[in-house]
C-alpha cells in the first residue's frame, strides 16, 4: 500500500469519527449554550449584635442586642436562567432572586455583569421573569419555548446551566416522567417533569432541552434529597402563566366556580384512588356553564389526577384567566367530560362569599378592618365574634383593606376552614371558621 493510500485511509477514517462525535446532544447544547446566563444576587442583610456577645450569658446577650447598632452583611446566592427573547427577557427560578436586593447577569463567554430589574415571579411555581437592558444594534441570542405535552418515557434530555459565568454546565438523561405530580408539603403540590439529568442548585433556573434544542422546562433544584432525579417546571406551564408574569408582575387567580370537599374514605377504598367532591357549583361560573353539578366527583383536571380539594386548588394556581382546562369527573358511576374557559373572579364575589360563608362582613375603620355585621346564627357569632371586633389577619396573611381582604379571600377560595386573628380590646384570639 503507497503513502498516499495510506494517508486517504487516515483522512476519511478521521472524518469519520469527527461525524461520530458530532452528537445530537453536541449540536443542540452548541445552539441552546450562548442563551444561558448566570445570575448572581446580591441581598443587605440587617443584623443587631450584642456587645455582650459570649459573656455573661444568653440574657444578657438577649437584653443588651437591642440597644447595639445594627449591622448590614451582604450575601450572595448563585444561580442560571435562560433568554428568551432577543431584548434581554430572562426567565429563572423565583428561589434564584429570592429576597434580592440586587440582580446581575452575565451572558455566557462574557465576565462583565449587567443588572437586570425584576418583571414578575410567583414562588408557588418556583418561576420568576427578569430583564436586562436591550443591547443597542444588535440582538441576544435566545430560545424559544417548546412543548412539554409531547414527552416521551425515555426521550433524551439536556439540563444546562451557567453556576459561574465561566460557560456551560451540562448534564444529560432521559425523560421518567412526563407529568409527574409531586406533594412538596401537605398543603401544596405541583407538576413537573422528572428527569434523570441531574439538577443542582448551579445549574437551577436554567433551561431543559430536548434534542432540537428547544426549551421543555426550567431547572428547579427542589428535591435535593432525591438522588439521581431532576424537576423541570414544563414548558405548557410557562406558556400559560407568561403572559400575567410580564404584564402584572404576578399570577391572577383564576375563577373555576365549585367548592371542592372530600370524598371519604370508602370512595378512595373502592375505586383505588380518590377524587374531589363538588360541594358548590357557584351560579353562572365556568362550572356551571360547563355542566357540573352538586355532587359530582372530579378526577383529572387536564390528564392530571385530583385526588383531595388541595391537590385541585394547587394543580389550577398554574392557570390563569383565559385558560382552558378539561375535566373529567364522576356522575354517579358514568365518567364524563368538560371543557371550559377560566376566568377572573366577578367583581365584589370574594366578598359577598367570605361574608355568606363565614357569617361577618367588615368595613374599614381607622387603617384596621372592623366587624361591621354578623349573620344571626352564623358561624362567626356561634364562636363568639361581636360588631367592631378587629380581624387583623386571614389565613396568616395580615389585612388592613378590603382589597387585602378580598385578595386573600381569592387565593384560599375553597380551603376551608379559613383561620383568622380576631383582636378585642388588648386581647387576640385565633379561630376557624367556618
Amino acid at each position: 500500500m503507497s503513502v498516499a493510500t495510506v494517508l486517504l485511509v487516515l483522512v476519511s477514517a478521521s472524518g469519520s469519527l469527527a461525524s461520530l462525535r458530532r452528537t445530537p446532544v453536541v449540536e443542540a447544547v452548541e445552539k441552546a449554550g450562548p442563551a444561558v446566563v448566570n445570575i448572581r444576587t446580591e441581598q443587605i442583610v440587617q443584623r443587631r449584635g450584642s456587645p455582650f456577645f459570649g459573656f455573661g450569658g444568653s440574657f444578657f446577650e438577649d437584653f443588651f442586642r437591642e440597644f447595639a447598632p445594627p449591622r448590614l452583611y451582604t450575601t450572595e446566592s448563585l444561580g442560571s436562567g435562560v433568554l428568551i427573547d432577543p431584548g434581554g427577557l430572562i426567565l429563572t427560578n423565583a428561589h434564584v432572586i429570592s429576597r434580592a436586593s440586587k440582580i446581575f447577569v452575565a451572558l455566557a463567554g462574557r465576565h462583565r455583569e449587567i443588572e437586570a430589574k425584576l418583571v414578575g415571579r410567583d414562588d408557588n411555581l418556583d418561576l420568576a421573569l427578569i430583564r436586562i437592558p436591550a443591547p443597542k444594534g444588535r440582538s441576544y441570542p435566545f430560545l424559544r419555548l417548546g412543548r412539554s405535552d409531547d414527552l416521551m418515557i425515555g426521550e433524551p434530555v439536556i439540563a444546562i446551566g451557567n453556576p459561574l459565568g465561566l460557560g456551560s454546565s451540562i448534564t444529560t438523561g432521559v425523560v421518567s416522567g412526563p407529568l409527574r405530580a409531586l406533594t412538596l408539603d401537605k398543603e401544596f403540590m405541583a407538576v413537573f417533569i422528572q428527569t434523570d439529568a441531574l439538577i443542582n442548585p448551579g445549574n437551577s433556573g436554567g433551561p431543559l432541552i430536548n434534542l432540537e434544542g428547544k426549551v421543555i422546562g426550567i431547572n428547579t433544584a427542589i428535591a435535593r434529597q432525591a438522588q439521581g432525579i431532576g424537576f423541570a417546571i414544563p414548558a405548557d406551564v410557562i406558556r400559560r402563566v407568561l403572559p400575567d408574569l410580564k404584564k402584572y408582575g404576578h399570577l391572577r387567580r383564576s375563577f373555576f366556580g365549585v367548592v371542592p370537599g372530600a370524598t371519604g374514605e370508602q370512595f378512595a377504598a373502592a375505586r383505588g384512588y380518590g377524587g374531589v367532591l363538588v360541594t358548590e357549583v357557584i351560579p353562572g361560573s365556568p362550572a356551571d356553564r360547563a355542566g357540573l353539578e352538586l355532587a359530582d366527583v372530579i378526577l383529572e383536571i387536564d390528564d392530571i389526577p385530583v385526588e383531595t380539594p388541595g391537590e385541585f386548588l394547587n394543580i389550577l394556581g398554574a392557570y390563569i384567566p383565559g385558560n382552558r382546562v378539561s375535566v373529567r369527573f364522576l356522575r354517579g358511576i358514568e365518567s364524563r367530560t368538560a371543557d371550559l374557559r377560566l376566568e377572573e373572579f366577578p367583581p365584589g364575589f370574594a366578598l359577598r362569599y367570605a361574608a355568606d360563608t363565614f357569617g361577618f362582613s367588615l368595613e374599614e375603620w381607622r387603617g384596621k378592618l372592623r366587624v361591621a355585621d354578623l349573620a344571626r346564627g352564623g358561624p362567626a357569632e356561634r364562636v363568639g365574634m361581636r360588631r367592631g371586633d378587629l380581624v387583623i389577619q386571614a389565613a396568616g396573611q395580615e389585612v388592613s383593606s378590603l382589597k387585602d381582604y378580598a385578595r386573600v379571600i381569592e387565593e384560599t377560595f375553597g380551603r376551608l376552614p379559613l383561620q383568622f386573628l380576631v383582636v378585642r380590646g388588648n386581647q387576640g384570639y385565633y379561630i376557624d371558621l367556618p
